[in-house]
């Protein structure tokens, strides 16, 4: 009888207890439960550090351009592709400033006669010089990681500026164009990395 009684009042103790926690405190003037720190430490460890993104400073006069939900979804497709090569959000920035030089961010098919050669896609690669098929190109994942696998070849890419870093990939005609764009790569990345 002992046994049940202590079960009986431990159990009632145990619903008054969860019914507070459930129901919140009983008054309005309580102070924030320590529940709500953490949420807020973990929200800080997710930003990602503006150092890391250009971490030798930029180059020359940066540009700007206002980007469509498809260029914003190119962002993304980048980023993700730069996860999944597994490297981190400097690479993405170098990505990113080298698709807004060749592309704007807009997955080009063949321009015709305004084209360069044949080159297509978000970094303006060419089928005739190996980067692969006009399909795998114009497929914004295929793209990223290629470019990304030659940027992995690059020795010291880390500690070179971004247009060195870039044009050491691209071998483009105008090689100090890639780094207008750094500014803006590094703040995409800090605003999509981690949505």
């Amino acid at each position: 009888m002992n046994t049940m009684l202590r079960k009986s009042v431990l159990g009632i103790a145990g619903l008054a207890f969860a019914g507070g926690m459930f129901a919140g405190p009983a008054t309005t003037n309580a102070a924030p439960s320590i529940e709500s720190k953490p949420v807020a430490a973990t929200a800080q460890a997710d930003k990602v550090d503006k150092g890391k993104l250009i971490p030798h400073g930029v180059q020359g006069k940066q540009s700007r351009i206002d980007l469509t939900d498809e260029q914003i979804g190119n962002v993304k497709a980048i980023i993700a592709a730069t996860k999944k090569a597994d490297m981190d959000e400097r690479a993405a920035v170098v990505a990113i400033a080298t698709a807004l030089q060749e592309s704007k961010l807009e997955n080009l098919g063949h321009l015709g006669e305004r084209n360069d050669h044949d080159s297509q896609g978000l970094f303006q690669q060419r089928p005739s010089s190996g980067w692969g098929t006009v399909e795998q190109i114009t497929d914004p994942e295929y793209s990223t990681m290629a470019f990304l696998k030659g940027l992995k070849q690059v020795d010291g890419w880390q500690d070179m500026p971004l247009t060195k870093a870039a044009q050491t990939v691209q071998v483009s005609a105008y090689p100090f164009h890639y780094a207008q764009w750094e500014t803006q790569a590094a703040d995409l990345v800090a605003e999509h990395w981690n949505s």
